[in-house]
């Protein structure tokens, strides 16, 4: 029986979420399936995948073929390493102890990288928000300075108007005291 390590698709439409499942070639995507071996959820940033190392890596010993993306998720989580390091301990290139001690190296350096990137996107997130609170503090700076542009054209219209007034009435006074003198 030919055996493929592939992903089922389950999730709502547009938000798709994948189980890594070891299945026969003739059997449908989404149909009967040998075993489970993990999860990959593409939807998250990065993508999160939760694998069964060994099961997996047993698979891939046993000639289980994967799809294209199966293999890039098992060579990112190091099962396509663990299997070559595995070969070199059966042809005596090294021992089982300086193959794990190889593959705990790779995967701390793994583990650096990830850190390292989570830590680039978490400053690049606080960068952009400092720079929508600087762009809104702008904004908010024009607004105030029209408003104030506004008030002191309406405080000068209305100072124009009580000394028009003003004038006015002691125009009216003069005139008044013009007449009652006359």
């Amino acid at each position: 029986m030919a055996t493929k390590i592939r992903l089922q698709r389950h999730g709502r439409k547009g938000y798709a979420f994948y189980s890594i499942v070891i299945a026969d070639v003739r059997a449908p995507r989404d149909g009967k399936f040998t075993e489970k071996i993990g999860t990959y959820n593409p939807n998250t940033n990065p993508a999160t995948v939760d694998l069964k190392f060994d099961r997996a890596l047993y698979w891939v010993e046993c000639g289980a073929q994967p799809t294209d993306t199966v293999r890039n998720i098992l060579s990112r989580e190091g099962v396509y390493l663990m299997k070559h390091l595995k070969g070199g301990v059966k042809k005596g290139a090294f021992d089982e102890a300086a193959a794990e001690a190889k593959f705990e190296a790779w995967k701390a350096d793994r583990q650096k990288g990830l850190a390292a990137a989570e830590a680039k996107l978490a400053a690049d997130k606080k960068a952009a928000a400092a720079a929508r609170m600087e762009a809104e503090k702008q904004a908010n700076a024009k607004v105030q300075e029209k408003v104030a542009q506004k008030r002191a054209a309406e405080a000068a219209a209305k100072a124009e108007a009580e000394a028009a007034a003003a004038s006015e009435n002691t125009e009216t006074t003069e005139t008044n005291a013009e007449a009652t003198e006359a």
